[in-house]
């Protein structure tokens, strides 16, 4: 008798989630891993923060806050204070924060690449991405000025107040944007800010047609950003790169000489990444 058995029909597949995956009820979900995502989250946006101050922030109670953050102290992600008696983010987390970074090559492309901008023109360099609607700021180069911008890997930024953000906007189809625009209010930061939404369209359409966006003291008083799409292999814009500083020093009269800087750093990262430096 031969035998039927063939490993090709009956080996299984490897799957990355299960068929339910869509699936987002309770059922799916680990009560107690959310809590403690919650409570993590919560104190990265403000580190330094005592126990009892974390659980009335969160409305939990302090045995609960407790043993969550000494959970997270055991993995290294939090550290405790024994000086302040607070808690902040632990190293681990960076650790965690910068295999992220790892998924593209896109950040250490780009370390040459902002250098070279910051030290063209004095100002602080920065890289972003959009992540869930909103900017996320994933390198930076400083300027030594004593008065300098300051968005540290990790920072997050509402898209339509930010230069990257707008960078990126302006290159999403009109459908994107509609999404993205509907999905929160546009908040109003400074008396700059753009909340309304054909005023917020038009400077989109501007952006694109320049090739560079400003933000114009849109989300701190005192700053400006000028920013440009980087373009990958298919002339998607996947990221913004800027320079920002005090309008003090980027006043009205350089924004000609920095976005050019500004748009050239965003071709030369756009070719170090397979991309041609165009949009589609």
């Amino acid at each position: 008798m031969t035998s039927s058995f063939d490993p090709a029909r009956t080996a299984r597949k490897p799957r990355g989630r299960p068929r339910d995956w869509n699936n987002k009820t309770a059922q799916n979900t680990i009560k107690s891993l959310d809590r403690a995502m919650a409570v993590f989250d919560f104190l990265s946006e403000g580190q330094g923060k005592a126990l009892s101050t974390l659980a009335a922030d969160l409305d939990q109670s302090p045995a609960t806050i407790y043993r969550i953050l000494v959970t997270l102290e055991g993995r290294g992600l939090v550290e405790f204070d024994q000086t302040g008696q607070v808690w902040h983010i632990g190293a681990q987390a960076f650790v965690i924060g910068a295999r992220f970074l790892k998924r593209s090559p896109l950040v250490e492309r780009a370390r040459p690449v902002m250098r070279h901008l910051m030290e063209m023109t004095g100002e602080t360099a920065n890289l972003g991405i959009e992540q869930n609607g909103q900017v996320l700021f994933v390198s930076q180069v400083e300027t030594q000025a004593v008065i300098r911008a300051f968005f540290p890997p990790g920072t997050l930024s509402c898209m339509h107040a930010s230069g990257i953000g707008k960078a990126l906007m302006a290159h999403l189809s009109d459908a994107r944007i509609d999404r993205l625009l509907s999905a929160v209010p546009l908040e109003r930061f400074t008396e700059f800010t753009l909340t309304d939404r054909a005023a917020l369209l038009s400077d989109l359409r501007e952006t694109r047609r320049r090739g560079f966006a400003i933000d114009g003291e849109e989300r701190n008083l005192g700053m400006r950003c000028i920013a440009a799409p980087v373009f990958d292999i298919h002339g998607e814009a996947v990221a913004g790169i800027s320079v920002s500083g005090p309008t003090s020093r980027l006043g009205t009269e350089q924004i000609a000489p920095l976005s050019e800087a500004v748009v050239a750093a965003g071709h030369a990262l756009s070719v170090a990444i397979g991309g041609t430096g165009r949009g589609a």
